[in-house]
């Protein structure tokens, strides 16, 4: 008999929803691979409770989804073998029960989470980072001698929601969806035609992208830098300002509260999976590159709050903060959400609904952008190069 071996720290043991109340059935499964982990994502038509354990030769990690069942059509097995998973495999296990199996290539942790609408249980599989100090330190010294080390080519513009998904919507009926479709394909305009960089675009029109998708489109495309733009909004209707938010744990109520809605689950539920998953939450911030989103969270909170100040009244500064944002889960470059105004008070959704505000906030979010990469060329190199890639 094979000896299971307890899972390492970084491993959190993890209860999905407790509110899984009748079977469901696993409809899908796909996988895509980055740099340093590989997504898998099971297709369900509902809420799951599972389980999770790691087993030695060979080496496996499985997954038992509770009162839940296979459905037939379902491709019940995939070859990726990408350097990190050689294959995964479902099959009915118990009666109601399936069980998920990850054949091991290489492995660091991994982070599991459940979306809804439609509901999809994730999985990422990481692996450690390849790079010594001493290759690290040769690198540094290779980047003094470039030209231009922080060459931004690729910028994803994530219009927040979509779709069958309308996001907040204020007093006036004005919804987050559009106004986030606007100012993103703005944005982008903008550092296209001032910067030369390449926009790739989550949405273009009024379409429902799932929001594991999102950072799965940043990480196929090789971008630079992710900025997913949203509006803010909450139950006490004077409540305003702008803020800035990159990935990582938080027991500050009102940041939940913020994750919560945009992750489209209850507070409660936010609470339950931050709380299961602190420790690996940690190490995946610092795998997103959060010393490098921090920077841009600050340039870009900065460049909105003093630009809309100069000709708009009462624009609260909220700060940076960060929380669990499942769209900015995985992204292997610097990555933030913008929370650009209040859409539930009553000022700030009429400024909302004109192009003038909207266009000054994407100005801004672009002037933030550019001060960013300034600042990272002025770290690295002498000042003087173009920070943007022509």
């Amino acid at each position: 008999m094979k000896k299971a071996f307890i899972v390492p720290l970084l491993i959190v043991f993890f209860l999905g929803y407790s509110d899984a109340a009748k079977k469901t059935s696993v409809r899908g499964l796909r996988y895509a691979t980055y740099k340093n982990h590989t997504r898998v994502v099971l297709d369900i038509d509902g809420p799951v409770d599972f389980t999770q354990n790691r087993i030695s030769n060979p080496d496996r990690l499985y997954f038992d989804l509770k009162n839940c069942s296979l459905s037939k059509k379902t491709k019940s097995s995939l070859t990726i073998d990408d350097g990190i998973l050689k294959t995964v495999r479902m099959a009915q296990f118990k009666k109601d029960t399936v069980r998920v199996v990850f054949d091991i290539k290489r492995f660091k942790n991994f982070y599991a989470f459940m979306l809804e609408k439609p509901y999809r249980l994730v999985i990422d599989v990481y692996v450690q980072s390849s790079n010594k100090p001493a290759e690290t330190a040769r690198k540094k010294k290779k980047i003094f001698t470039e030209k231009n080390p922080y060459k931004i080519r690729t910028v994803v513009i994530d219009a927040g929601h979509g779709g069958k998904d309308p996001g907040a919507i204020g007093k006036r009926g004005l919804r987050e969806k559009d106004i986030t479709l606007y100012v993103a394909k703005r944005l982008g305009k903008i550092l296209k035609a001032r910067h030369g960089v390449k926009i790739v675009y989550t949405r273009t029109r009024d379409v429902f992208v799932p929001l594991n998708e999102r950072t799965e489109i940043a990480n196929s495309r090789k971008a630079d830098l992710f900025i997913s733009v949203h509006t803010n909004a909450s139950k006490k209707r004077n409540t305003r300002g702008i803020e800035t938010y990159f990935l990582n744990w938080t027991n500050n109520r009102e940041a939940l509260k913020v994750a919560a809605r945009e992750n489209r689950i209850s507070v409660k539920k936010m609470q339950k999976i931050q709380n299961g998953l602190q420790m690996i939450l940690q190490d995946l911030a610092r795998n997103s590159k959060r010393e490098e989103s921090l920077r841009l969270a600050h340039s870009v909170q900065n460049a909105m709050v003093n630009s809309l100040k100069k000709d708009y009244s009462k624009i609260e500064n909220l700060g940076v903060k960060y929380a669990l944002f499942y769209v900015l889960v995985g992204a292997e470059m610097p990555s933030v959400l913008v929370e650009i105004s209040f859409i539930s008070n009553r000022e700030e959704e009429k400024r909302l609904s004109r192009n003038s505000y909207k266009n000054r906030i994407a100005e801004a979010i672009a002037r933030g952008v550019n001060d960013y990469i300034r600042q990272s060329t002025l770290i690295v190199q002498p000042a003087g190069n173009n920070v943007f890639g022509g």
